[in-house]
């Protein structure tokens, strides 16, 4: 944070006194000269760490929030909303339900369900216990490069789950989904929208070809890739899938990816209102002010961060979810960052990409004679760009069933290969990536020559 964000902070927070005036000062005392003694240690403390908010983090799916999804977090935690119910955040509880019809919208959906919630992992987890209400008796499926939290909500949740098989494009395939779906105990298909690993998209078009057959609910899990529904540069198959996410059951989006929100902000939408009725529960004390519906009422979660809510519509207000705008453009940057990365890789003939990206995740390594050797080479380069050059990448141990002909002339002695992966998830990104590519290439000398 700079001194104009505390600048702008200070005055809100004057306004924000304005409207408390006719109560007395809080009787809380604060040892100011403690306080500024342990937060001058938290500050050094939080020195180590890697520098998440720079270009040089390229690695994990890390990115900074937006000065005013900041300012506006602190802003609300002098009120410190609950927005369980509307006693406890009257104002951050309609500046929820106000995103939430945001976020629906730019999914093409009216008139539905949702809530915002701690992140991806409870958004998904009451999207299959609503699966399970409506499904009692049938299984969840989601490809073997979904996020591993599918089958482990499954698992909390008492629910039979199956993974399907992915091909060697990245996708679960059409094929085994078929044959798991004959069977007829299948209720509900989980399809990524931006696996983690390395960004790909299931085939939404066959999916739903195979839904008029089978008749199971479609659940997107679109944490990572959701907001790409916005972007207008990627491909055209790319497009095609995401002007389908329309048709599903739900989806999961974490404003806290892409959205430019502070962790923890996920957020769960329902396309039928009426699931809200197994949500339906009676509290002796915490709902008195309103008869209005109130977000304690269709969320599992109880007590939740109204500031979540507050930093997010003030987000939304500066950058409109809209096709064009200058959200969409920063998120077209980066599928550009993206797409320029894979193509100077295409140009080393020492390098193997995995899969051209659909998102901003690359994925790639160097080419060795064994698998065992380019794991150990991009081990190698994974800790030298590091410590030497402060270029902060990431791994991913990557099935080998799943590599397709470019690696046919590579010995496969082992059943994973670790490669190089990054994910330029910062618009900035596509001005640093050759900073990047030159830093790749020293390092890629320099582990040839040790």
């Amino acid at each position: 944070m700079d001194q104009t964000d505390l600048i702008i902070l200070e005055k809100a927070i004057q306004k924000l006194k304005l409207g408390f005036d006719s109560f007395p000062d809080s009787l809380t005392e604060n040892n100011q000269k403690r306080i500024e003694e342990i937060i001058l240690n938290v500050a050094e403390r939080l020195q180590n760490n890697y520098p998440y908010f720079q270009p040089n983090y390229a690695g994990q799916m890390l990115k900074p929030p937006h000065a005013i999804a900041r300012i506006a977090y602190m802003l609300s935690l002098y009120i410190n909303p609950n927005n369980h119910a509307l006693d406890g955040g009257m104002e951050s509880s309609k500046m929820e339900k106000e995103v939430i019809v945001k976020l629906a919208a730019m999914f093409g959906w009216q008139n539905s369900l949702g809530h915002l919630t701690s992140g991806g992992t409870f958004a998904n987890l009451e999207a299959l216990w609503i699966a399970g209400k409506l499904h009692p008796n049938k299984k969840i499926v989601a490809s073997e490069l979904a996020h591993y939290t599918h089958q482990r909500i499954s698992s909390v949740l008492g629910l039979s789950f199956e993974q399907v098989e992915s091909d060697q494009s990245g996708k679960m395939d059409m094929g085994c989904l078929e044959k798991i779906l004959s069977n007829g105990d299948v209720g509900t298909v989980v399809v990524t929208f931006g696996t983690t690993g390395i960004g790909s998209i299931d085939p939404m078009t066959e999916i739903l070809e195979l839904q008029k057959k089978y008749h199971f609910r479609i659940h997107i899990d679109a944490a990572y890739g959701g907001y790409y529904v916005l972007a207008d540069n990627l491909s055209a198959n790319t497009k095609e899938q995401y002007s389908l996410m329309t048709k599903a059951d739900s989806i999961v989006i974490d404003p806290h990816k892409h959205g430019l929100q502070p962790y923890g902000c996920g957020c769960i939408l329902f396309k039928n209102p009426e699931v809200g009725q197994f949500y339906k529960h009676d509290s002796p004390y915490t709902y008195f002010s309103s008869d209005e519906l109130h977000l304690g009422e269709i969320s599992l979660e109880c007590s939740r961060a109204g500031a979540s809510a507050v930093g997010l519509w003030a987000t939304i207000e500066m950058f409109p979810l809209f096709k064009k705008g200058e959200f969409a453009k920063n998120l077209e940057n980066c599928h550009l960052a993206a797409i320029k990365l894979y193509q100077l890789i295409l140009t080393d003939n020492k390098l193997i990409p995995l899969l051209e990206p659909e998102l901003d995740i690359v994925v790639w390594a160097v080419k060795a004679s064994t698998l065992s050797k380019i794991s150990k080479i991009s081990n190698q380069i994974f800790h030298l760009a590091a410590k030497k050059y402060n270029l902060h990448l990431a791994l991913i141990n990557y099935p080998t069933k799943l590599l397709n002909s470019d690696w046919n002339n590579v010995d496969k002695d082992a059943n994973y290969v670790t490669c190089l992966r990054s994910c330029l998830m910062k618009p900035e990104h596509l001005d640093f990536v050759d900073e990047l590519w030159a830093i790749l290439e020293k390092c890629k000398g320099e582990v040839e020559s040790i």
